[in-house]
């Protein structure tokens, strides 16, 4: 692994169209039983070449096994019907129809783990896992039984840290856990957040991430942005509390944003993984643009924790495409590093 500028992906890549329809958010899986599982270790596998071919440090499963980044997890949790479903509004951005909650929420079993255990045995890169956060979890149901998003929150937290512990026993070397609603409910963020985050890591032993994006490169997101303004000071509002919490890396979204790159300054001290590659187009960056996010970022990022990375997952895109990007993204940092070296 390079030892300045380790790259790493946001989350998702591109599953194969053997496993499920390609460039589509959420898509059904194309398999059934058996054949689906061995299906999903074989795009697991895929995408772990693809990522190692572009010389990615940081690796992971691509999060082939799982349709959706928070239901999957929820899918296997009781106290939750799927058949139960509700409209409600998710992130203040979008309807979605969405399972309920109807009795305590346990884990009667774990969810991701022998899938880790499956990438470390494939690698021995480092790997980072991905999980959704205690409230974005929160916000993508609906709570017929707590009547409160702060204790389902909590008890998601408890949930997830069963689920943390196991994986870094499995070999997972970074646990990354999925807020994208870190940058909506700035006084929820504030009041109880972040404590359901830190509750979600406590005694976890390995590093741990949190990755705040402004989406998916999908239209309900792009229309939001665009309703941003010319700049976008969403992490003012939860960065100061962020910084004197135990998360080790904060993910966050910088290519093509309008992120004020000195916002960063106030988690100055933490790992700040530093999207800059653009999800919601199919331009390629060229390893030139690249570069000029990580410089700049480099003002306000001790050298020697700065991880280039993605906005965000890119399931959404061609295959060749994310490949591209990747390319891109190890090109870039691989400029920053000889710079750096001089």
């Amino acid at each position: 692994m390079n030892e300045w500028l380790p790259t790493s992906t946001a989350g998702s890549l591109p599953k194969p169209a053997w496993l499920a329809e390609p460039e589509t958010l959420w898509s059904a899986w194309k398999l059934q039983d058996r054949e689906l599982i061995e299906g999903k270790q074989d795009a697991l596998r895929v995408s772990l070449h693809d990522q190692q071919q572009a010389g990615i440090d940081i690796v992971s499963d691509g999060e082939q096994t799982r349709q959706h980044f928070v239901t999957t997890f929820i899918e296997h949790l009781s106290g939750v019907d799927f058949e139960q479903r509700k409209t409600v509004r998710i992130r203040d951005r979008y309807d979605a129809s969405v399972p309920s909650v109807v009795g305590p929420v346990a884990r009667e079993k774990p969810v991701f783990v022998d899938d880790a255990r499956f990438l470390r045995q494939q690698t021995d890169q480092p790997i980072k896992w991905a999980l959704p956060g205690p409230m974005t979890m929160v916000d993508t149901l609906y709570d017929g039984h707590y009547k409160s998003r702060e204790k389902l929150a909590w008890e998601f937290a408890k949930i997830l840290n069963q689920e943390a512990r196991e994986l870094a026993a499995a070999g997972v070397d970074i646990i990354q856990f999925d807020e994208p609603a870190f940058n909506v409910f700035f006084d929820e963020v504030n009041d109880w957040g972040i404590a359901a985050l830190e509750k979600a890591i406590e005694g976890v032993e390995c590093e741990t991430a949190v990755h705040i994006c402004y989406g998916y490169g999908i239209k309900a997101n792009t229309d939001w942005k665009k309703t941003l303004g010319s700049e976008w000071r969403q992490y003012e509002e939860i960065f100061p509390r962020l910084q004197a919490s135990n998360i080790d890396i904060i993910s966050l979204e910088c290519q093509n944003s309008h992120v004020p790159m000195e916002l960063i300054e106030l988690i100055r001290g933490k790992k700040v993984m530093v999207g800059a590659i653009d999800v919601a187009t199919h331009t390629i960056e060229t390893p030139e643009e690249v570069a000029n996010v990580l410089r700049k970022a480099l003002q306000f990022v001790d050298a020697d924790k700065l991880y280039p990375c993605t906005n965000c997952g890119m399931t959404p895109l061609p295959r060749a495409v994310a490949q591209g990007k990747l390319n891109a993204l190890s090109a870039g940092a691989a400029i920053v590093r000889a710079e750096l070296a001089l």
